[in-house]
């Protein structure tokens, strides 16, 4: 069952931000994941999160995305959105139960 990695950033140096994307970008194709959303404009229709950079991926499991997040192989690429930006990011379970 797939499951999706949502993150919200806020870049804090634009300059260097980049070397980040170039980094983090393979790993995500790497794991067997893929963008559906990538700092797309987001419009706010209720409530008051207020998203600044938005990034919706897919993998193939909540295992993967996990891996893929918390991994010590990718761990200093994660540390360079965390020196460049700040995140909040979840994975969520891509199953839809329609049962009740």
């Amino acid at each position: 069952m797939g499951a999706y990695v949502i993150v919200d950033i806020e870049v804090h140096n634009r300059e260097k931000y980049p070397e980040y994307l170039a980094q983090i970008t393979p790993t995500v194709y790497a794991c067997g994941g893929r963008y559906w959303v990538r700092g797309a404009q987001a419009e706010v229709v209720s409530g008051q999160w207020q998203p600044k950079r938005l990034v919706v991926m897919e993998f193939p499991s909540v295992e993967v995305a996990r891996h893929w997040a918390t991994c010590a192989e990718y761990a200093p690429i994660h540390a360079l959105r965390n020196a460049y930006a700040s995140a909040n990011m979840i994975i969520v379970e891509g199953s839809v139960d329609f049962s009740g």
